[in-house]
């Protein structure tokens, strides 16, 4: 095993700076840090092995805001690296992110050990900050209250050879009383339809199959460039785009959810049968406590109209339990919608104070007992449902396209994991011939689990695709270059599915 000094000559023998970059918070936030690894490796930093575990001369911060202990969890973190500093010189440290937006020179003075503040509108500063920081031997803290230059016109060093985001907006003009991201992110600000398309087609060009619409209300772009149906137009023309075959989004919000819109993801075979659609609350009373401008009639509305052009869509939501104020009757409110909706999945989330949101202050605030009862109540129920939904899926036969890293147990088992059309996990028996990830194997399903599905018989058919061509020779020059100037295999094999993270929960 090499030990992090030896770690460090081979590095420093090649005269190179390494760096590492540690995520918190939402899919915003994960294709944000795609943006600071590209912007350090045109730097000329290289990627730190995984295990390196702050042991870079560049550890970044890329933090998010919206949990009530964000920011004690970034504090004892960067505790931690405090001594690591100290012992190896040169080293510098960088907090990003919606956190360093809001707290701004706080951290500077609770960890005066770190080099360089930026905010969420100016991360392409951060090579000159750092630069500036060692030149001048002080802290630099810069944040901009708007934004400087749209993320995607920034180098990107993407997680996954065969999947991408894409970030067709920023910001978000809505005002949920629990939710800080508005203030941090600012109001919406949409990207030009021909950008959002022209990376799209290079990202493709570059073996991409898969692409993520990414935005902080996805479903609401166009209202900055003046086009209602301008979202719609964009899922159509992806349809368009030869070599694409799957197109998602994350997270629309119910309020801007459009006929058009549905029309469009039925009519658009490369848009996938599946929809992540924030729920937060079933209660009209809690809605409106909570600003948000749709009612339980028009979420479940929606649902049976999504169902109706797409009969196999798998549905999956947001829910926030023990919002303030919220009874006993709400909460039935909320179990009845979920009744009513039969998510595929669901990620529930306790309420807890997003400092700087007017929800925080609110009288009203439901014991922490009464919440966690309720959240395990709604937890079981949808348990339930998810069983249910995932049991019709026996018998099918679905195409499936490989993943790295999505089965934990796959090594063991003999097994290679991969994502559904619909965004469903399936697990499946290791074909004979070689399989790599961004391929396609069409499989019978014939397990269900809550929360995966299990293909036992062999492959129906295997079918090799430029995505899995661009993964073989990512890592096959990845794991050509010398020691110390390992990137190491990427982590994330495809976008993170929808609603993981409690920072969704702010939609």
């Amino acid at each position: 095993m090499t030990s992090s000094s030896d770690r460090s000559l081979a590095v420093d023998a090649q005269g190179t700076k390494t760096y590492e970059v540690r995520t918190y918070g939402c899919q915003m936030n994960v294709h944000d840090s795609e943006r600071l690894s590209g912007l350090l490796e045109d730097a000329g930093y290289v990627r730190a092995p995984e295990d390196a575990d702050g042991d870079a001369d560049v550890v970044v911060f890329n933090t998010c805001a919206v949990r009530e202990n964000a920011d004690n969890k970034l504090y004892g973190n960067l505790g931690r690296l405090a001594p690591r500093k100290a012992s190896r010189p040169g080293m510098q440290i960088a907090v990003g992110g919606c956190l360093a937006q809001k707290d701004r020179d706080t951290i500077v003075r609770k960890a005066p050990w770190v080099d360089v503040v930026f905010g969420t509108h100016n991360i392409g500063k951060l090579p000159v900050l750092l630069e500036r920081a060692r030149v001048q031997d002080e802290a630099q803290v810069e944040i901009a209250e708007s934004l400087e230059a749209f993320p995607s016109t920034l180098p990107t060093r993407r997680e996954s050879a065969y999947a991408a985001w894409v970030s067709i907006s920023v910001g978000c003009n809505n005002t949920c009383t629990f939710c800080i991201v508005p203030a941090l992110r600012g109001k919406e600000k949409d990207r030009r339809p021909g950008d959002i398309l022209a990376e799209i087609e290079a990202l493709v060009g570059e073996g991409v199959s898969e692409i993520t619409l990414l935005g902080q209300n996805v479903n609401a772009y166009g209202s900055d460039i003046g086009d209602r149906q301008a979202f719609s137009k964009l899922l159509r023309a992806c349809g368009t785009i030869e070599g694409l075959e799957r197109v998602r989004f994350t997270s629309p919000h119910p309020r801007d959810f459009t006929d058009d819109v549905i029309a469009a993801m039925a009519e658009t075979p490369n848009v996938m049968p599946q929809l992540h659609m924030p729920l937060q609350s079933g209660s009209d009373t809690v809605l409106k406590a909570m600003r948000r401008s749709y009612r339980q009639d028009r979420f479940l509305g929606i649902i049976e109209k999504v169902r109706a052009a797409i009969p196999h869509a798998a549905l999956s939501t947001d829910i926030i339990v023990g919002f303030p104020g919220e009874t006993e009757e709400d909460f039935e409110q909320t179990m009845h919608t979920v009744r009513q909706a039969r998510f595929a999945q669901a990620f529930t989330f306790q309420y807890s104070k997003r400092p700087g949101t007017p929800a925080a202050t609110m009288e009203g605030q439901i014991p922490k007992q009464v919440v966690q009862a309720r959240y395990e109540r709604l937890v079981a129920l949808q348990e339930e449902i998810s069983w249910e939904e995932n049991k019709k899926q026996v018998g099918r036969t679905l195409e499936v396209m490989v993943a790295e890293g999505e089965g934990r147990k796959d090594g063991e088992t003999r097994r290679l994991s991969g994502r559904a059309p619909d965004n469903r996990l399936v697990h499946f028996t290791k074909p004979e011939q070689e399989v790599r990830p961004g391929d396609v194997v069409t499989v019978e399903i014939t397990y269900a689990a809550p929360h995966h599905l299990l293909a036992e018989g062999a492959a129906t058919a295997v079918r090799r695709t430029r995505a899995g061509d661009a993964w073989e020779k990512r890592n096959t020059t990845e794991a050509a270059k010398p020691a110390g100037v390992m990137l190491g295999l990427p982590q994330i094999g495809a976008p993170v599915p929808y609603g993981r993270d409690p920072c969704d929960s702010r939609r």
